[in-house]
């Protein structure tokens, strides 16, 4: 006689059982690697808020290229930190920006590695703000307003210039609406119809990203990104923003921060076809390094599970700082 009752730890007696009926894999091919390029030579210094990540100068992130390739981590995303900073972000734009000089390099080099080129001003420009900023003084503080038009005619400039050094793939992340659009025709007039747009289509106003603009040296230094980011409140608001890009011809989307977020990585998930990326940002990063420095938590079965919960609530691929660690426990594993 059955029992009364379902037998589930059936499938979970053993390792070689549970392996097999796994349901979410990860694999090296899930990964993409961010890299900070700054100015000068000779430098490699670490990050005081994100263990285990540096900033590079070209000729020491060369090591960094090699590692990441050796491992089979199939792309990196570029970000820089330039010495000199303006108001509209030339550094972004130009022909021998920290950027373009790094890709050309990867390109020359390490063919195979993908370059996915983050495209926006914040990092280049002296106020911190993703955009052209008009700003004008009130009552004894200063009001500023990102135009939102005039900062696509630099992103598109921005974008080209990439796609001229050797970029394989444009990820525009400044939430001006109508990014994609403006980026897709600036491509395809520049002859790079061919060049996919990764869309930081859900990109959230987030106390998350704190690690990260020490990194790039890219805090606003007045006001907040309020007005262009989205508010962590909506979920609705970006399944709208997630159409708009795909509309104007997004190849990727993007949800961004990610581990308070799964319930829009699964609505995007549900919602479009489109390839999904997770972006694992600076300041989920950091709060596991400092409970694991501290011993109150097991690093690798933490930044497993989040992984696995990325990919099982709908994520393609995740850009994680933790990509390189992640690889290397896949290897021991196997």
């Amino acid at each position: 006689m059955s029992q009364p009752f379902s037998r589930h730890r059936r499938l979970r007696k053993t390792p070689a059982i549970r392996s097999m009926v796994r349901e979410t894999i990860l694999h090296k091919s899930d990964f993409i690697q961010p890299v900070f390029v700054t100015y000068g030579t000779n430098v490699k210094e670490e990050i005081s808020s994100m263990p285990g990540v540096y900033n590079f100068s070209l000729d020491t992130m060369q090591a960094e290229i090699q590692e990441i390739a050796e491992l089979g981590i199939p792309a990196v995303l570029l970000f820089a930190v330039p010495e000199v900073k303006d108001s509209v972000g030339t550094g972004a734009y130009a022909q021998d920006g920290l950027v373009q000089q790094a890709t050309r390099w990867i390109k020359a080099n390490y063919p195979n590695l993908l370059v996915v080129a983050d495209t926006c001003l914040c990092e280049f420009t002296d106020h911190g703000h993703c955009g052209v900023v008009h700003a004008h003084e009130c009552d004894g503080h200063i009001e500023a307003e990102v135009d939102n038009d005039e900062s696509l005619t630099l992103l598109v400039k921005t974008a080209v210039s990439q796609a001229e050094a050797g970029a394989d793939i444009i990820a525009p992340s400044n939430m001006m609406d109508g990014f994609v659009y403006a980026i897709r025709e600036g491509l395809d007039a520049a002859g790079y119809k061919d060049i996919p747009i990764m869309s930081y289509a859900v990109k959230y106003a987030s106390a998350f990203y704190g690690p990260f603009r020490e990194a790039a040296q890219s805090a606003p230094q007045f006001g907040d990104r309020k007005s262009y980011q989205m508010d962590p409140a909506n979920v609705r608001e970006a399944l709208r923003e997630a159409e708009s890009d795909v509309a104007e011809g997004a190849d990727m989307l993007m949800v961004k921060p990610s581990l308070a977020y799964m319930d829009v990585l699964r609505a995007v998930r549900e919602n479009f076809d489109l390839p999904l990326v997770a972006y694992n940002v600076s300041g989920e990063y950091a709060m596991v390094k400092a409970a694991a420095q501290n011993g109150w938590i097991n690093e690798r079965g933490i930044v497993t599970e989040m992984m696995l919960g990325f990919k099982r609530a709908g994520a393609d691929m995740i850009i994680t700082y933790f990509s390189k660690d992640v690889v290397r426990w896949l290897r021991e594993e196997q």
